[in-house]
């Protein structure tokens, strides 16, 4: 099994400014999980997106705005998203890199992909950037799937909710949305009741959970109601938004997982789809040392290399009332 890898020097250069928890260093601690998993690491360097590309979900006056204020020398969006002029071509590679890992594994039978993708994307919206975020880098790919007749599912474990990510696509049935996140907690959505709202009814599925959840819920609930969900959908493509601030050790969260409760995710997604046909890209994780080793525990779980540890954390009663809740609405609409 290879593990197909996207990134671009860029992503280096994508300057967030003194102190910020989205630095470089993210990039870094990626790469030294990837030098210690022993799988066999094929590296590509991410193109860049075109602009045609970007506008399948994107405004074209919101691209255009983004490039000006990079080329003069880029600023804060607001209090959290941060630009300088190389930011420009780190977004657009960071976009670039999902699709080309899914043109890459298109013709490969024995290999997964991982972009490391810096910006991350999954809370960017189509006329704004929030939360680290420019180019919704996972949705881009979805869109450009779907305008090729193929059906996706998006897991989203990343701590946060992918507001981005289910505005600009929840209204289309041959996508499947799916978020586990922290509720209540910032961007302040993601709720159990949009599985009934726009016009695909079933297809967005949020499971917010309470601060202090730890993997045995969040097992529970991938065992139970994602993968359920996901085989039923049957999609041509499985995108998972891989972020890692979940970890008990990231201090930009206050979930209870370890590292092998994002490689057991993993391996149950590897168990019911053909991994040529996932990609996971870097979205949240920001402890340095959590995301070396959820890098690790990830892709040895996609390859299916290794076994989980079934060792984990017990959460309070209250996530698995959160579950309980979610669970009911999901069963109106799958089998679960």
């Amino acid at each position: 099994m290879q593990v197909v890898v996207a990134s671009h020097p860029s992503s280096l250069e994508h300057d967030t400014g003194r102190n910020h928890p989205e630095s470089p260093d993210r990039v870094l601690a990626v790469r030294r999980g990837m030098d210690e998993c022993g799988l066999d690491i094929v590296n590509i360097e991410s193109p860049e997106i075109q602009r045609s590309q970007l506008a399948v979900v994107h405004d074209a006056s919101y691209i255009e705005m983004i490039e000006m204020y990079c080329s003069l020398g880029g600023g804060a969006f607001d209090m959290d998203t941060v630009v300088s002029e190389q930011s420009w071509l780190a977004a657009l590679t960071a976009a670039g890199g999902v699709w080309a890992l899914v043109e890459e594994l298109r013709a490969r039978s024995d290999a997964t992909g991982f972009a490391i993708s810096r910006p991350p994307g999954h809370h960017a919206l189509r006329q704004r950037a929030m939360g680290f975020c420019l180019f919704n880098n996972i949705a881009i790919s979805a869109a450009l799937l779907r305008s090729q007749g193929e059906k996706v599912a998006i897991l989203d474990w990343d701590a946060h909710h992918g507001n981005g990510t289910q505005s600009m696509l929840g209204d289309d049935p041959g996508v499947l949305y799916v978020s586990i996140h922290q509720d209540p907690f910032y961007p302040f959505d993601g709720h159990i009741q949009d599985i009934d709202a726009g016009e695909a009814k079933g297809t967005t599925i949020n499971i917010p959970v309470p601060a202090g959840t730890a993997g045995d819920v969040y097992r529970r609930a991938w065992g139970e109601l994602v993968i359920p969900v996901v085989k039923q959908f049957e999609p041509d493509w499985v995108l998972i938004s891989a972020g890692f601030d979940a970890h008990v050790n990231d201090s930009l969260a206050e979930l209870q997982l370890r590292s092998d409760d994002f490689g057991w995710l993993a391996a149950t997604v590897a168990e019911i789809h053909p991994v040529n046909r996932v990609v996971a890209t870097l979205e949240g994780g920001y402890d340095l040392e959590a995301l070396q080793q959820s890098t690790v525990t990830t892709l040895m779980g996609l390859a299916g290399v290794a076994p989980m540890s079934d060792e984990t954390g017990v959460s309070p009663a209250a996530a698995g009332h959160a579950v309980d809740k979610a669970a009911r609405e999901i069963a109106r609409h799958w089998k679960v």
